[in-house]
């Protein structure tokens, strides 16, 4: 049973791209919001650089739960915003923190997770 209570979420300004970094130097040193190494290598969450060009599907929005932040110790805080997201056929890209979760949704689909979550209770700003 889930006891998480409703989150306060913000989505951050820009649009964001995640990628597998095949030359970690470079990684480590651009503009990166979150790094994750794993056994496969390093992924990586950046904003999209002005001028940049993407392919549909490929840019991302990014909602933030730092609003709430809560401890390691509260279960089901992810579950209570990924499930509902699942159930309404949004894609998903998380990147967990010490205090909160980054939530990356497409950026053509922001408004349909806003939607979405606040159905639930959730607090969401735009």
């Amino acid at each position: 049973m889930i006891t998480a209570t409703p989150q306060h979420l913000r989505v951050l300004n820009g649009s964001f791209l995640v990628e597998h970094a095949e030359d970690e130097a470079i990684a480590l040193a651009g503009p990166w919001i979150s790094l994750v190494r794993a056994p496969e290598g390093l992924t990586v969450v950046r904003e999209l650089r002005s001028g940049e060009t993407v392919e549909d599907g490929e840019a991302w929005a990014a909602l933030y739960s730092g609003d709430t932040a809560h401890g390691l110790d509260v279960p089901g805080m992810l579950a209570l915003l990924l499930s509902p997201l699942a159930q309404g056929g949004v894609p998903v890209f998380v990147a967990s923190t010490y205090n909160a979760d980054l939530i990356l949704v497409p950026r053509d689909r922001v408004e349909d997770a806003a939607d979405v979550l606040r159905a639930i209770g959730h607090r969401i700003d735009l």
